[in-house]
């Protein structure tokens, strides 16, 4: 293992895969990839992601957030790449991760009621279903 992917948005979720992340990073001696994705607006009819980026959640907040993640990895002696990501944040993940040849993603898991697994989806599952390589989920 040489590459790991890990999605951050500094979550509790993704604190966690970010930590896991590290540890395995540090066991392989692999390189850190940090990706934060900045949505985009979807369209009402469709529900798909078009048009303009999401004004709530912008690049500029993700880039800060990566680059405190990032400081964590250099810490603890690792080196890291930070890669932007916008769009559908499962698409953007599993994109960058074939993008950048990695061997595993890592990505935190939320706790949803019924409710939300019943109307939405979930990014780390969609990971899990699209990507090339290995998914750890952590929980």
């Amino acid at each position: 293992m040489k590459t790991i992917l890990v999605g951050y948005d500094q979550t509790d979720p993704s604190e966690r895969a970010l930590e896991r992340a590290l540890e395995l990073a540090k066991a392989f001696e692999a390189k850190i990839l940090i990706t934060s994705v900045a949505r985009v607006m979807a369209d009402a009819g469709t529900g798909r992601s078009m048009g303009g980026i999401d004004p709530t959640d912008s690049p500029e907040e993700h880039a800060a957030e990566m680059q405190s993640a990032a400081e964590r990895a250099r810490t603890a002696g690792l080196t890291v790449e930070l890669v932007r990501a916008i769009g559908d944040p499962a698409e953007a993940i599993v994109k960058a991760a074939e993008q950048n040849d990695a061997d595993l993603i890592v990505v935190g898991a939320r706790e949803r009621g019924w409710m939300q697994r019943m109307l939405d989806h979930s990014v780390s599952q969609d990971v899990a279903r699209h990507a090339r390589c290995d998914v750890l989920i952590v929980h």
